[in-house]
C-alpha cells in the first residue's frame, strides 16, 4: 500500500507551528463566540440570548451548568430524539451510547457532522505529535488498527441512529481512508466480545500494523489472543507486528497497565499517546511523554469550563476557563460543543499541570471519589497507590476494585479493601509479603 506519511508530515509541520503560536485564552474565547453565533437561531440560542453574547462572562451569565439529567429535562424534553435546531442548527443524525446515570441505564450523547469533523481534527493532532516525537516515522505505511466497540448502529427514530461512538466514526470514514484503517466494517460489526477478539486477532496476524488504539484492558485481551495464535512470537508483539510504532490509549488511567505494555513491546518500544476522547468531544491528547499531561484541544469546536470540585454542589459555583485556571487544583470539567451541548458537566475531574499551552491530567470522576472516612481520595491517587505497591513487589496489575470496610465491634478501625487481579496469575506469598 502507499505510504502516506510524507503527506501527513507536511501537514503536521504547519499544524504544529500553528499550535505553538496559539494564545490559549484568545483562541478559546474566539471558539466560544463562533459556536454561539452558529447556534444563535436554535431554540436554545434564542431562549438563552445568544444574539447578545460578546464574551465568556456574557455566556456564563446566560447559560447555567447542567448535567445529563438536567439537560434532558430542561433542554431536550419531549423533542428527543428529534433534536433538529434545538441546540445546534440542523438535524442530529447520531447519538453515541455511553454509561448511565441515576435516570437511565444508557446515556444518549448527540453527535453532529460538525462533531465528527472535530473528532477527526483532534485525531490528526495526535498523529502530528507522534511525528514530532519520531521524525523517522512511517506510521501511515501500514494499517491503523482501531479496537472499538461494535460499529452496528441501530435506528432510534426515522433518520436517527444510535450506537457506539466508534461505529459513528466508522460510518463517516471516507472511502480513500479505508485502506489505512482496520478492521473493515464486516468484522467491526461483531457485538460478541470474545468472538470479536478472536476474529480480529486472526485477521490481523499477517497485517502490517503501524498503530493501534483502544482501551488498555481491551488491547491486552487482544495481545493475549495473538500470543495464543502465534506462540513462536514468545509474547513479543513486535515479532507479530514489526512495524508497530504507536499505541493510542484512553478510557481509563494507563498507570496500572503500563508495565504490561512495556513487556509486550520490549524489543521495540512504541510511542504511547493518551487520548481524552469523551463521547461529548475529543478534549485532549498527549503531546509529550507519559504522565506529562494532555494538551487541551483549543480550536476544534469545543469550549471548556472548569469548576473547583469543592464548589460543585454550590448554587453559584465559580466557573473558570483557560484564561483563569490555576495549576495543581482539582476541577470538574464542563463543555459546550458543536453538537448542541452547552455548559454540560462531563462528570470528570482534571488537574492542570501547565497553563500555556494548557495541559491537564484526568484525576477521576466527580462521583467516584473514596471518602468513607473523610480521606477524599481521587481515582488518580488510588490508581497511583495500587501501581506503586505492585511495582514495589515486582508485580503487574491487570485490574482491580476497591471499597470501604467500615468499623465493627470486633474491628474498631475502618479501612479499604482491594481485590486485585495480577498479570500472569496469582503471585506467591513471598511476593505479596514484600
Amino acid at each position: 500500500m502507499m505510504d502516506a506519511t510524507p503527506l501527513l508530515r507536511l501537514w503536521a509541520r504547519r499544524r504544529l507551528q500553528r499550535l505553538a503560536d496559539m494564545d490559549p485564552a484568545a483562541v478559546q474565547q474566539a471558539e466560544l463566540l463562533k459556536l454561539v453565533r452558529a447556534a444563535a437561531g436554535t431554540r436554545f440560542g434564542r431562549s438563552h440570548g445568544f444574539a447578545h453574547i460578546r464574551s465568556v462572562a456574557d455566556f456564563q451569565s446566560a447559560v447555567p451548568l447542567r448535567d445529563y439529567d438536567a439537560f434532558c429535562d430542561d433542554v431536550w424534553g419531549s423533542a428527543f430524539p428529534h433534536l433538529a435546531d434545538v441546540g445546534w442548527p440542523g438535524p442530529v443524525p447520531w447519538f453515541a451510547l455511553t454509561s448511565g446515570t441515576t435516570r437511565d441505564v444508557t446515556k444518549y450523547i448527540p453527535v453532529t457532522p460538525a462533531m465528527v469533523r472535530s473528532n477527526k481534527r483532534a485525531a490528526l493532532d495526535m498523529m502530528a505529535h507522534h511525528l514530532a516525537a519520531r521524525p523517522q516515522s512511517r506510521v501511515l505505511g501500514g494499517r491503523s488498527f482501531i479496537l472499538g466497540g461494535s460499529t452496528d448502529l441501530k435506528p432510534l427514530a426515522p433518520g436517527v441512529l444510535a450506537g457506539d461512538l466508534s461505529g459513528i466514526a466508522a460510518a463517516s470514514v471516507p472511502a480513500w481512508a479505508q485502506c489505512f484503517t482496520w478492521p473493515p466494517e464486516a468484522l467491526a460489526l461483531e457485538a460478541d466480545w470474545e468472538r470479536k477478539i478472536d476474529i480480529l486477532a486472526r485477521g490481523s496476524l499477517d497485517l502490517d500494523v503501524r498503530s493501534i488504539s483502544g482501551t488498555p484492558s481491551w488491547l491486552l485481551l487482544l495481545f493475549e489472543r495473538l500470543a495464543e495464535l502465534r506462540p513462536e512470537a514468545q509474547r513479543d508483539l513486535t515479532r507479530i507486528w514489526p512495524g508497530l510504532e504507536l499505541v493510542i490509549h484512553g478510557g481509563v488511567r494507563f498507570d496500572p497497565y503500563k508495565l504490561q505494555f512495556d513487556t509486550w513491546l520490549r524489543s521495540r518500544p512504541a510511542d504511547y499517546r493518551e487520548a481524552y476522547a469523551a463521547s461529548e468531544g475529543f478534549v485532549a491528547g498527549s503531546d509529550r511523554g507519559f504522565g506529562e499531561g494532555l494538551r487541551l484541544n483549543l480550536d476544534i469546536g469545543l469550549f471548556y469550563e472548569f469548576v473547583p470540585v469543592e464548589e460543585l454542589e454550590s448554587a453559584q459555583p465559580t466557573r473558570h476557563w483557560v484564561g483563569t485556571v490555576k495549576t495543581g487544583l482539582n476541577y470538574a470539567i464542563a463543555i459546550s460543543t458543536c453538537a448542541g451541548l452547552w455548559g454540560w458537566l462531563l462528570g470528570d475531574t482534571v488537574r492542570f499541570v501547565e497553563r500555556d499551552p494548557p495541559r491537564l491530567l484526568v484525576t477521576g470522576r466527580t462521583g467516584a471519589t473514596m471518602s468513607a472516612f473523610g480521606e477524599h481520595l481521587t481515582g488518580e491517587e488510588i490508581d497511583r497507590a495500587v501501581s506503586r505497591a505492585a511495582a514495589g513487589a515486582g508485580l503487574s496489575v491487570a485490574d482491580y476494585a476497591m471499597g470501604a470496610v467500615f468499623p465493627t465491634a470486633e474491628r474498631p478501625l475502618g479501612g479499604h479493601r482491594y481485590v486485585v487481579e495480577f498479570a500472569g496469575g496469582i503471585p506467591s506469598a513471598a511476593a505479596l509479603g514484600r
